[in-house]
């Protein structure tokens, strides 16, 4: 089974990610790749392979494709970079979160803010709201359960 981690760590540094973008934008052949990301054999294989063991990619007739799995983590990468062109505004959406300011006037400022539908849904979902108002007190321990090296996380919608 892969983990999160696992996941995380094929498309950690620019040239995995870069890769990974390309084969989800338009799936080539090795040599082609190579050349164009100015990568030795060695790191694109190793790559390749870094990828294709976190389930992200497979191969088919000598080229590289997105598993259904790399589709969805290539969408989630999607959200993330629009996430980072906003970043200051959903910044300015964090300074006004308090009980004493209306929800729905915070709403109305995320509407004129966002224009990221998958954002909007994100920030006005109830569990963003219920993470919003929960303040972490002053002067409290956070206990977060450890985490082994190779450890699976799951998620429940």
């Amino acid at each position: 089974m892969v983990s999160v981690s696992d996941t995380l760590s094929a498309i950690s540094d620019d040239k995995s990610l870069v890769l990974f973008y390309t084969i989800a934008l338009a799936s080539g052949d090795s040599s082609i790749l190579i050349s164009r990301l100015n990568l030795t054999r060695k790191q694109y294989y190793s790559r390749m392979s870094d990828l294709t063991n976190a389930g992200l990619t497979l191969r088919k007739n000598g080229k590289y494709f997105l598993t259904s799995f790399g589709s969805v983590v290539y969408e989630a990468q999607e959200l993330i970079g629009n996430a980072l062109q906003y970043w200051l505004k959903l910044k300015a959406i964090d300074s006004i979160e308090s009980p004493e300011f209306p929800v729905e006037e915070r709403d109305k400022l995320i509407d004129y803010l966002i224009n990221n539908s998958k954002m909007k849904a994100i920030l006005f979902s109830p569990q963003h709201n219920n993470i919003a108002q929960k303040a972490i007190p002053d002067n409290k321990e956070l206990n977060v359960p450890a985490l082994t090296k190779r450890s699976t996380m799951q998620f429940n919608p």
